[in-house]
């Protein structure tokens, strides 16, 4: 058994397109929204319209037993909460996968080392990459990063989370995996502000490619392998958030570029992340212009045609990562 922890729309995805050849369980903590889709098959306050599966189980109560693989779909600024509160409920030398994205405001932690922290005797794997829920629920194809420094243990989970529609991949290399599928969110909320503020495609571009600058810049002063950003968990996926209205980061981004506020009811993963990677950037003397002048622009500091004249004013140089 799969049990899929968080019922939000790329947990209740998962959990879609996981019933294909696995028997899966999904965890949902509203006792309300659980009836409801046990009862209507369906998640329609995060997947409307997309059917699921008769055999998918829907629960309340944390049970993790009988589970080969633990899939964590929760926030990654709620996921030590989370993590403290199954403490004591986790079946010995089951692996867990983190499925959210994003630095931990406070601690400069990646979901891995959250896990891990809560559960030092755990096989810690990351799936990220380039994904809509929607494209995953509806059995459209995408492809996914599957980390973990345990190559056994990610070689063991690719056979049995690949699906007819999710393909994965494997790489060792955590650190760059996570900080990719974190900072590309920061670039989305950047590139949402220029085309919101009607700077147009050309600005975007240059945003997405100095963006990927600092991507690399940052992961190779936290030890990950660089040419790591260059695939589906870095680059792919920065092609995918930058460049379409279905990324709430992206429409966070055009929401900021109009002068409007940040959408209240939808998660915008990216605003914390700019702030955290702020603080790392404070510790290892990291210059991160774009990440700096999003985190201004969240906290109403600053306009978006003033952060273009900053960046634009900046020193010329020759262009390296």
């Amino acid at each position: 058994m799969i049990a899929v922890m968080g019922a939000g729309a790329f947990g209740t995805a998962l959990s879609i397109s996981l019933c294909s050849g696995n028997a899966v369980t999904l965890w949902a903590r509203d006792p309300a929204q659980a009836r409801d889709m046990q009862s209507n098959r369906e998640n329609v306050r995060r997947l409307p319209g997309v059917a699921l599966p008769l055999d998918l189980e829907i629960k309340t109560t944390i049970d993790l037993a009988g589970a080969q693989a633990i899939l964590l779909a929760v926030p990654t600024q709620k996921l030590s909460a989370f993590c403290a509160e199954i403490s004591g409920k986790l079946p010995a030398s089951v692996p867990m996968v983190a499925c959210c994205k994003g630095i931990e405001l406070g601690t400069g932690l990646r979901p891995s080392q959250i896990i891990r922290d809560a559960f030092p005797n755990a096989a810690v794997a990351v799936l990220t990459g380039p994904s809509f829920a929607t494209d995953i629920a509806r059995g459209l194809p995408t492809a996914l990063t599957l980390a973990c420094t345990q190559d056994h243990i990610a070689r063991d989970l690719q056979t049995r989370l690949t699906t007819s529609n999710l393909r994965l991949y494997r790489t060792t290399d955590v650190t760059g995996a996570e900080l990719g599928g974190a900072m590309k969110n920061v670039m989305a909320i950047a590139c949402g502000a220029a085309i919101g503020a009607g700077l147009g495609d050309s600005a975007r571009a240059a945003l997405m490619t100095r963006g990927f600058a600092e991507m690399v810049r940052v992961a190779v002063a936290l030890g990950s392998d660089p040419v790591t950003l260059n695939g589906l968990s870095g680059f792919g996926d920065l092609v995918l958030t930058c460049s379409s209205e279905a990324s709430r980061n992206f429409r966070a981004g055009v929401a900021l570029g109009q002068g409007k506020s940040l959408p209240e009811d939808t998660t915008t993963e990216g605003v914390a992340t700019a702030q955290a990677l702020c603080e790392l950037a404070d510790r290892h003397s990291l210059d991160l212009p774009i990440t700096s002048v999003v985190t201004a622009l969240a906290a109403q500091q600053l306009q978006v045609r003033d952060a273009m004249d900053m960046l634009l004013s900046r020193p010329l140089k020759e262009e390296k990562c």
